[in-house]
C-alpha cells in the first residue's frame, strides 16, 4: 500500500509534465490541442498496418484519400522516407479503369542518376499564361503544382499562414478562395485571386461588385491572375452561407462584411447571366488591371462550353485560362447528394471540355489547369496526359500540413487546427514549421513527376502524351488513353513553339545519365 501511494503521485507529475510538454511543442498540432490524449492516436497509427491486416481494411480501402496516400504525403511533407516495400497492394490485374504509364526504353530525355536528382526541380508551365491574348501582365508560372483555392473562413488563419508561406518557399501560386485577400495570405506567397459570387473583398456596401476596390486590392498585393469562380466540383450550383456567429471581425475585414451577421454567397453571379455577357465582364476586368483571367468550374451540361469557345473563336474575346474541377474534389461542407452524384469526375469533365476547346481550334491559346485529387503523382500525370498545363491541390496541402482526415471540416471542430475558426484549436498549428512542410511536399510531388516525364522520354510533365497511359480493362485488356476519350492525334500537348521553348529551359547545361563515360567498345 505504501508504494501504490507513492506511485500515485508520481504519476500524476509524470503525466503533468508530458501534458506541460504537449502543450509547449510546435510539431504536432493535435498534441498542443489535446495533451496526453492525443498520443493515443500515435499509438493507433503505430500499430495501424497489424489491426488492419487482421481486423479492420486495407492500405488502399479508405476515401477520400487512402491510408497509402496519406501516408505518401505525410511522409513527403516530412522529408521521411516515403517509398514503399513489397511491392504495389493495388489490385491492378483485376481493376478497370487502373491507369498505366508507359515508360521507354530509349527517350529523348535521360533521367539523371545522382541520387538527389530532381528534388530542387524548376517545373514551370509549358505556356505562358495571358500571352495568347496579350495581357498586359502574361507571365510563365513558375510552378505546374499549384495551391487551390481554399477561403480564410473555411481555414483557419494559422492553416492560410502556412500554405501561403509554404507557396513562398515552393514558389508556386496559392489560390485565395472566394473568401476574399486576407492578412494571412500576405506571407511572402504569390496569389490567384478568386472572384466568387459574392465578389468578398472587392464589393461595395450594398454587396455589389466594386471595379475600384478590386484594382485597389491587386495592386497591393501579389496578385497574378484573377478567376472567376462558376462553381466548384463537390457543390456547383450552390451558394453558401456562413452563419454569423462564425463571422468574426476579422472575417468581416476581409470579405467586406458586416461581423456577427450571416454572411451569404448567392449561386449566380450578378455581374453576367450568359456566356456572351461573362466575356465581356473578362475583358473588363484584364483591361483594367491588365492582369490574365480565367474561369473556375465543375462540368455539367457541355451546352455551356461550346457556346463558350464559339464565342471565343468568333468574337476574339476570352478567358486566358480555364480551371476545370472534379466532382471528386473537396469542399469545407455540402449536402451529401451533390458531393456524390452532382458533377463529372474529373478525367470525363476535362476531356469533355478539352475537346470542345480543342474542336474550335483553341486549346493552344488556352492555359488549362485541373483540379479534384490531382495531387496524387498518378492523377496527376494523367491530367498532364490529357491537356492539363497546370494542376492545383486542395486537400492533399491540407494533409501537408496536418490535416488527419478527421471529416470534420463542416463541424468547427478540426483537431488538428486547419479547418476550424476556433481560436484554440487553431493555435496547435505552428504555421512556421508546417509551411516547411508544405513545400516539402509540393517540392515532392514536382520531383516524381519530373521522373515519370523522364521515364517516359519526355523533359517535361506537360510533354507527356495520350500514348503513354493505357487503362486498364482487366486482367486481358487495355486501351490507349486517346481512344478511350476521343483524342485526335497532338491534343493533349501544347503547340510546337511553346513545347520547344520548355524543352529548352528544361535541358540542363550538364549532361543527364550514366555516372561513367561510355567505354571505347560502345557501339553508337
Amino acid at each position: 500500500m505504501t508504494w501504490a501511494r507513492r506511485a500515485v503521485p508520481a504519476v500524476a507529475v509524470a503525466v503533468a509534465a508530458l501534458a506541460a510538454r504537449d502543450l509547449i511543442q510546435r510539431d504536432h498540432a493535435l498534441l498542443r490541442n489535446f495533451p496526453v490524449l492525443g498520443r493515443a492516436r500515435y499509438v493507433l497509427e503505430a500499430i495501424g498496418p497489424e489491426l488492419r491486416q487482421y481486423i479492420v481494411a486495407g492500405n488502399n480501402e479508405e476515401r477520400p484519400f487512402t491510408r497509402d496516400q496519406r501516408r505518401w504525403v505525410y511522409a513527403s511533407a516530412k522529408q521521411q522516407n516515403n517509398y514503399f516495400g513489397f511491392g504495389t497492394d493495388n489490385d491492378i490485374e483485376y481493376t478497370p479503369g487502373y491507369p498505366i504509364i508507359k515508360h521507354r526504353t530509349f527517350g529523348r530525355a535521360v533521367p539523371p542518376s545522382t541520387p538527389g536528382a530532381g528534388h530542387d526541380v524548376r517545373l514551370p508551365c509549358a505556356k505562358v499564361l495571358g500571352a495568347a491574348r496579350g495581357r498586359a501582365h502574361a507571365f510563365r508560372p513558375e510552378s505546374v503544382v499549384n495551391i487551390s483555392g481554399m477561403s480564410f473562413g473555411s481555414l483557419s488563419g494559422n492553416a492560410i499562414t502556412a500554405l501561403n508561406k509554404g507557396a513562398a518557399l515552393a514558389g508556386c501560386l496559392q489560390n485565395t478562395g472566394e473568401g476574399g485577400l486576407s492578412p494571412y495570405h500576405r506571407n511572402g506567397g504569390e496569389l490567384v485571386f478568386q472572384l466568387g459570387t459574392a465578389y468578398f473583398g472587392c464589393r461595395d456596401e450594398h454587396g455589389r461588385f466594386s471595379l475600384d476596390r478590386l484594382k485597389d486590392l491587386v495592386a497591393g498585393a501579389p496578385v497574378r491572375a484573377l478567376e472567376i469562380k462558376l462553381s466548384q466540383g463537390a457543390k456547383p450550383s450552390l451558394g453558401g452561407l456562413l452563419p454569423g456567429a462564425k463571422v468574426s471581425a476579422e472575417i468581416a475585414a476581409t470579405r467586406g462584411v458586416p461581423a456577427g451577421r450571416d454572411c451569404v454567397s448567392p449561386s449566380r453571379h450578378a455581374e453576367f447571366s450568359d456566356c456572351d455577357s461573362l466575356l465581356d465582364w473578362v475583358e473588363l476586368l484584364a483591361a483594367e488591371t491588365g492582369l490574365p483571367v480565367g474561369i473556375k468550374s465543375a462540368v455539367g451540361d457541355l451546352g455551356f462550353w461550346q457556346e463558350l469557345a464559339t464565342l471565343m473563336r468568333d468574337t476574339g474575346r476570352g478567358v486566358d485560362f480555364v480551371t476545370i474541377d472534379g466532382g471528386e474534389g473537396g469542399t469545407g461542407a455540402a449536402p451529401l447528394i451533390f458531393t456524390d452524384s452532382v458533377s463529372l469526375p474529373f478525367q470525363q469533365g476535362f476531356s469533355r471540355v478539352y475537346r470542345v476547346f480543342a474542336e474550335h481550334d483553341l486549346h493552344e491559346q488556352v492555359v488549362f489547369v485541373g483540379a479534384g485529387k490531382l495531387g496524387l503523382p498518378d492523377n496527376a500525370i494523367v491530367a498532364f496526359a490529357l491537356g492539363c498545363d497546370m494542376v492545383n491541390v486542395g486537400r492533399e496541402a491540407m494533409l501537408s500540413i496536418g490535416c488527419i482526415q478527421a471529416q470534420k471540416c463542416h463541424t468547427d471542430t478540426c483537431p488538428t487546427g486547419v479547418a476550424t475558426q476556433n481560436a484554440w484549436l487553431a493555435r496547435g498549428l505552428d504555421p512556421t514549421l508546417k509551411s516547411v512542410r508544405a513545400a516539402n511536399y509540393l517540392a515532392t510531388l514536382r520531383r516524381d513527376l519530373t521522373k515519370v516525364a523522364e521515364a517516359c522520354g519526355v523533359e517535361h510533365p506537360g510533354l507527356i502524351g495520350t500514348d503513354a497511359v493505357e487503362i486498364l480493362d482487366g486482367r486481358t485488356g487495355s486501351t490507349p488513353l486517346h481512344k478511350v476519350y476521343g483524342y485526335r492525334p497532338g491534343w493533349g500537348l501544347p503547340s510546337p513553339a511553346d513545347q520547344a521553348e520548355i524543352i529548352r529551359l528544361m535541358t540542363p547545361e550538364v549532361p543527364q545519365g550514366g555516372s561513367a563515360p561510355p567505354s571505347a567498345t560502345a557501339v553508337g
